[in-house]
């Protein structure tokens, strides 16, 4: 997408991924200035980290003092959902900065209001739900925020229309969304130990909330990080029945008031630990060399392919072994194709059959497909056919194309060779006899 201009970008958004449409067109802007492949797409995350981890130093040296700015914004990065998001080629990150940079400019207006500190407060949040369209929820933390610090009524009004503001700006964007809603219907309920994992995350901040704030102003800090570290993910979780659309990413700015509480606590238990006596100064520093040391192994997880739920590059390079110039080419389904793009010249020696305009071409994602006949007879072409499908037990899709490819498959070909990778597998079909 960031390799399109922005008329092609535009007119893919009105088909797809509207929701992300700022972050392409950002995208497209960090191409445009250096076209540095994975590293150009990846930086903008890992800057973005490092930039919240800055505002939540300073967050916390203004709300707990300035040990609890240090350990908290050394905390953020540690965090195994933080350092997974820094490194991958999407938006969360910068919502993440974005929200953090809010939160600071929030503080900042409830202590000394003025009109310049929310009209850009308002702009920051709403170039954050801009974004991705949930960042609201964090909004409504915020609300939470500005309620339990009691402030005066000209700056409660003041918020109101700061928070006004952003609803309006994201409302064309969200109203047009909902035409695209099938796009997130593959989300589910959130499993047990997506709910188990919160819970835990939940009572800890709880726990640490507890911790005496030092705040100099009328925000304290368990006023700002709970709702934030709370709100967004219950509100989720709690929409499930209805329309689930709880994703850990979604949220990831919640790993903000985590940070922030964390970092309180540790601070606490510093001072605590200089009136201790030797026995508690040892165990509080292998509790904590311990809590860093589990660390290690999940981050080393998170950095290799495995820790993804799909490796595009190793797909790329298992068509390249199996196929033969000349092959045809399945994905099944369509949206498989979007495997290609991490290493597309391993595909150029097979024929696709099933495409009719490719991505770029059709203003997709994934190109468009010819009819269900046509398929089938390009497929009765071919004397060796490799598919790139999903792993045996996954749902059908029962679209017409889908059904042409695998009842023409069955008919006519049989199963040579497959293998799995992740979660696709490739299978290599020929004539009856001829594998």
């Amino acid at each position: 997408m960031a390799h399109r201009n922005a008329p092609q970008i535009w007119q893919t958004l009105g088909h797809v991924d509207v929701v992300h449409g700022l972050y392409y067109l950002f995208m497209r802007g960090v191409f445009g200035l250096w076209d540095g492949g994975l590293v150009a797409l990846r930086l903008p995350s890992v800057l973005a980290v490092a930039a919240a981890a800055v505002c939540i130093v300073r967050l916390g040296q203004r709300l707990g003092g300035t040990w609890t700015g240090l350990l908290a914004g050394l905390v953020f990065p540690l965090l195994p959902p933080v350092q997974r998001y820094a490194q991958e080629g999407r938006s969360y990150a910068l919502v993440c900065v974005l929200i953090t940079w809010a939160s600071c400019l929030l503080v900042g207006s409830l202590s000394r209001p003025g009109r310049r500190g929310w009209v850009a407060y308002g702009a920051v949040m709403l170039t954050a739900c801009l974004l991705h369209e949930l960042s609201v929820l964090m909004l409504l933390a915020h609300g939470v925020t500005v309620l339990r610090a009691q402030p005066a009524r000209p700056v409660k009004r003041a918020w109101s229309v700061a928070a006004g503001g952003v609803l309006a700006g994201l409302l064309p964007l969200a109203a047009f969304s909902t035409t695209q809603s099938a796009q997130v219907d593959w989300i589910g309920a959130p499993d047990i130990g997506e709910v188990l994992g919160f819970v835990v995350t939940a009572l800890l901040g709880v726990a640490f909330a507890r911790v005496p704030s030092r705040a100099r102003g009328p925000v304290t800090l368990p006023s700002l990080a709970l709702p934030l570290l709370l709100l967004p993910t219950t509100l989720l979780m709690l929409t499930s029945p209805l329309h689930p659309l709880y994703v850990d990413r979604y949220v990831l700015a919640s790993a903000i008031g985590f940070a922030l509480l964390t970092g309180s606590m540790l601070d606490r238990l510093r001072l605590s630990a200089g009136d201790a006596g030797t026995l508690q100064r040892v165990t509080c520093g292998v509790a904590l060399a311990a809590v860093l040391a589990a660390l290690v192994p999940v981050s080393t997880a998170l950095r290799k392919p495995g820790s993804r739920k799909n490796d595009a590059a190793a797909i790329a390079r298992a068509v390249e072994n199996i196929g033969e110039p000349g092959d045809g080419l399945l994905f099944m389904p369509s949206r498989r194709r979007v495997w290609t793009l991490a290493r597309p010249d391993a595909f150029r020696g097979l024929s696709d059959l099933a495409l009719e305009r490719t991505p770029v071409a059709s203003d997709t994602l994934f190109g468009t497909e010819l009819p269900p006949v046509r398929i089938r007879e390009r497929i009765l072409t071919s004397a060796r056919v490799v598919a790139v499908r999903d792993l045996e037990g996954q749902p059908l899709d029962a679209d017409a194309r889908e059904a042409a490819k695998r009842s023409t498959l069955d008919a006519h070909f049989e199963e040579c060779a497959s293998r799995n990778v992740t979660q696709a597998r490739i299978t290599v079909y020929a004539r009856p006899g001829h594998c």
